[in-house]
């Protein structure tokens, strides 16, 4: 959580204010945020839907939410009186009735600092921002926040950043990426650029390739419909995977300044080895799961989740090769994967480091992943470090692979904020830092869209895998061609 005191008042409008994404974590982090004092007083939240919802209505749907979420478990009954106190609803019809703009004008006032949060489809994130722009609603230091998916494809990406761009400048536009604001992830960059031991082996020469993982155990759920359009590489791949991607493989910024980590990232994303033809055959796996179980409970394959076409090829899981081609990680393989329906849930990053070039102990076999560093985002959030030491004892010498534990939970007291509420203090602080640039954005189309218009033209159906299996036998094979191994069929071993 930023350590700068809490923004000033300020009208947070939120757009699609009594949808699903509002209800499950917009809200219940504004609540923690307004518990822990991150919210100055002054502070209102404004949704925004068609629902004609009154405002006692609004604060009974968000007291529910606020209880039945997660993080908050018991809701201090002041803390939540205050923070329902802040809520209102307007109503108004994107494209319809214009009287909804007025009243939204009269509901905010004059002489106030405003974020206005899309929670919508990008398809109307246009009209909403000339809505707010023809109705005298947004000023110089007004913001946006826009949620993913920032379009289908690059062009399309560029269709809703010009629309949005019409009226918001780009430092006013704030592109949000939820793992971006996830404990581990900003620990990453301390860990690699305020550790001195670190840095020096984090290259080529010391790192034979990494891994980076977000594998879930649940179904689409409600969401089919929108996958069968979307899939996996547009869903995970193209924001969040790439992000951690670029956090992972960049080069020290000058500063910890927003631009100038921003601007790391966009060069590792040009960097990329392109991926398209023959090559997408080679290094990308595709996968859709099929009727399984899950923790001993049997559960539905993709195509019998409700809301989809019949017989549709979506994608549920994606891996893949790629390469980044310049000095620092030439010739390292970076393996990016995600899927849904798997035997476990879990979000990290797997550095392997090489094999000592020359071994002082022949005929003692190496355990396989013997020095590998992890960075765990979910769950048990956290960073673990394997190293080979001595099995204790007499006799023949043995080495065991032996792990140092960094548990957040466990060293730090405080309660590590949930992505959404750092993110959201952020964009009510002003700061964009944890935000995605268009350029960013627009980059990462350029290397994602060749690989979907190459699935396209192969015409061939997603591998499917059991649900509560590890995924398509295609994925083990894909990184087992260099005689690799994932990194939790090593420690299995």
């Amino acid at each position: 959580m930023s350590q700068q005191s809490a923004s000033g008042p300020t009208d947070l409008v939120v757009f699609g204010g009594t949808g699903d994404l509002s209800m499950r974590k917009l809200l219940p982090s504004l609540y923690l945020l307004d518990r822990d004092g991150h919210l100055d007083g002054g502070t209102r939240v404004v949704t925004v839907s068609r629902d004609g919802l009154t405002d006692a209505d609004l604060r009974g749907k968000a007291a529910a939410a606020v209880r039945g979420h997660q993080a908050v478990q018991v809701a201090e009954p002041d803390v939540l009186h205050r923070f329902l106190t802040r809520l209102s609803h307007v109503t108004v019809d994107v494209g319809g009735d214009p009287a909804g703009w007025s009243d939204l004008a009269d509901a905010l006032g004059t002489g106030r600092e405003r974020v206005f949060y899309l929670a919508v489809p990008p398809m109307i994130s246009g009209p909403i921002c000339r809505g707010l722009s023809d109705a005298g609603l947004v000023t110089p230091g007004s913001r946006v926040v826009m949620e993913k998916p920032l379009g289908r494809d690059l062009a399309s990406s560029q269709e809703v950043n010009d629309a949005v761009g019409a009226v918001f400048s780009e430092e006013q536009t704030y592109r949000i990426d939820h793992y971006l604001g996830k404990e581990t992830v900003q620990n990453l960059l301390v860990l690699r650029f305020a550790n001195v031991f670190l840095e020096p082996l984090w290259n080529s020469r010391w790192i034979d390739h990494v891994q980076i993982t977000a594998a879930e155990t649940v179904g689409v759920g409600g969401r089919r419909g929108y996958y069968d359009t979307s899939g996996a590489m547009r869903d995970m791949v193209q924001n969040h995977l790439l992000q951690l991607l670029c956090l992972t493989a960049m080069e020290p910024p000058s500063s910890y300044d927003r631009e100038a980590v921003r601007d790391e990232k966009l060069k590792v994303l040009q960097s990329l080895r392109p991926l398209s033809g023959d090559l997408v055959a080679q290094d990308t796996v595709r996968g859709q799961y099929a009727p399984g179980r899950i923790h001993g409970t049997e559960v539905s394959g993709y195509l019998d989740e409700p809301g989809g076409a019949p017989g549709a090829t979506a994608e549920t899981y994606v891996a893949l090769r790629a390469e980044i081609a310049n000095w620092r990680w030439a010739g390292v393989p970076f393996y990016l994967r995600t899927g849904k329906r798997l035997a476990r849930d879990r979000s990290e990053i797997v550095i392997r480091f090489r094999d000592v070039p020359h071994t002082i102990f022949p005929g003692i076999e190496t355990p396989p992943g013997a020095a590998s560093l992890v960075i765990r985002l979910q769950p048990d959030e956290g960073i673990h470090l394997t190293m080979l030491a001595k099995t204790p004892g007499a006799g023949a010498l043995r080495l065991r692979p032996v792990p140092l534990e960094l548990s957040f939970a466990d060293t730090f007291a405080n309660r590590a904020p949930e992505a959404y509420e750092r993110l959201l203090a952020d964009v009510l602080a002003g700061d964009s830092t944890l935000f995605m640039r268009r350029d960013e954005v627009e980059a990462a189309w350029r290397w994602v869209d060749p690989i979907i218009e190459a699935w396209n033209g192969l015409h061939t159906s997603p591998e499917t895998y059991p649900a509560g299996s590890p995924g398509p036998v295609g994925a083990h094979r894909l990184i087992g061609r260099t005689g690799r191994t994932w990194y939790e069929e090593e420690q299995s071993r």
